[in-house]
């Protein structure tokens, strides 16, 4: 029998394994209800998503499966200030890149978009989500809530999930620095809140008395014994489920994952504008080796949007901004329902090892 523990309980799911919320359209509802009706926990990344968009979402959820899902969204961040000298040089710098790609020069400075979180957080709670879930730092959650929504809050740091638990989340995300996507600290520098899944959980879970999940890493029942076992009591997967074909994954991003090595990632904000783990390219050298200083989120990702586009209609892996986590050589090509099925046998029979 799989472990009993609290997030499991808490959830109302037969599994503590949670498949990331990972926003850009990778988690679809197909992905989402698949890993509900296997007995974990699917999520709806939905951070990109215009209100009525993620109530449409919602809904396809809602007629796939009767099981518990999540909604996922980022926590509001101060407005982004448009610098035209820092734009200015980042074109200089890209130049060679879009003349390759027959590309034109952007006309301009990118616009930093209106925040839409507040409608996007009314709508999962007018939707009364079963778990709503966030990063970036503490959305207002209290309509949520109180529709009846379990929270969970995400923390790269034991201080941040302590401000998690004063705030009132009933379970903590533990980001180590081997996950995939974007980072989701808050509270010191990105630089400080790289800490290991092994070093974070045993810290986290001895300051704060809500359950708390890892994510980082983890591909298979191994990586979630090893998360039980450090006290952590659940765990969240989001590169593990991009080789799934119920995800949205782009064909070029699943053969970049399936021929990556245990060193192809980075932790790196030329992408986007804020750090995050994604496989590494000539896209991150160029920008790296310049020294200049990439925009603020979300500027960055829109001032190379058209590179990116145009990169994945050449075939171009090499300037894709393609998340993944460390393991993600070790991603697999399952139906999301037996993925789940797999990582419940891997996890039981790590552990009857272990007790021999």
């Amino acid at each position: 029998m799989f472990p009993a523990t609290r997030v499991a309980e808490l959830l109302g799911t037969r599994y503590p394994i949670v498949q990331a919320p990972m926003a850009g359209g990778f988690t679809t509802p197909e992905l989402v209800a698949a890993v509900s009706n296997a007995g974990g926990l699917g999520s709806i990344g939905a951070a990109l998503l215009a209100p009525e968009e993620l109530r449409d979402a919602i809904a396809v959820v809602r007629g796939l499966t009767d099981k518990p899902f999540g909604v996922n969204l980022f926590a509001p961040l101060p407005r982004a200030e448009v610098d035209a000298e820092a734009v200015a040089a980042l074109s200089a710098v890209l130049a060679p890149l879009r003349a390759e790609l027959g590309l034109p020069e952007p006309e301009g400075a990118p616009s930093p978009p209106p925040s839409i979180v507040t409608d996007q957080v009314a709508v999962a709670a007018e939707e009364r989500v079963p778990v709503f879930s966030f990063t970036f730092g503490i959305p207002p959650f209290e309509t949520v809530k109180e529709a009846g929504a379990v929270i969970l809050g995400t923390a790269t740091t034991a201080a941040e999930a302590a401000e998690l638990e004063e705030q009132g989340v009933d379970a903590v995300v533990v980001q180590g620095s081997e996950a995939g996507g974007h980072r989701g600290t808050f509270l010191s520098s990105f630089d400080q809140s790289l800490v290991g899944g092994i070093a974070l959980v045993p810290q986290v879970v001895d300051r704060v008395a809500v359950p708390v999940l890892l994510a980082g890493g983890i591909m298979d029942g191994r990586g979630i014994a090893a998360a039980l076992a450090l006290g952590a009591e659940g765990v969240q997967l989001g590169t593990a489920f991009l080789g799934c074909p119920e995800s949205g994954t782009p064909e070029l991003h699943r053969r970049a994952l399936a021929g990556s090595s245990d060193d192809a990632t980075a932790v790196t904000a030329v992408f986007s504008g804020r750090p995050a783990r994604a496989i590494r390219g000539s896209f991150v050298d160029v920008i790296e080796e310049s020294g200049v200083h990439p925009l603020p989120f979300p500027l960055q990702g829109m001032a190379t949007m058209d590179i990116r586009n145009a990169a994945a209609a050449d075939g171009r892996m090499d300037l894709l901004f393609m998340l993944a986590g460390q393991g993600a050589g070790m991603v697999r090509s399952l139906p999301a329902g037996e993925l789940v099925e797999t990582l419940v046998h891997e996890t039981m029979e790590t552990i009857r090892e272990m007790s021999r």
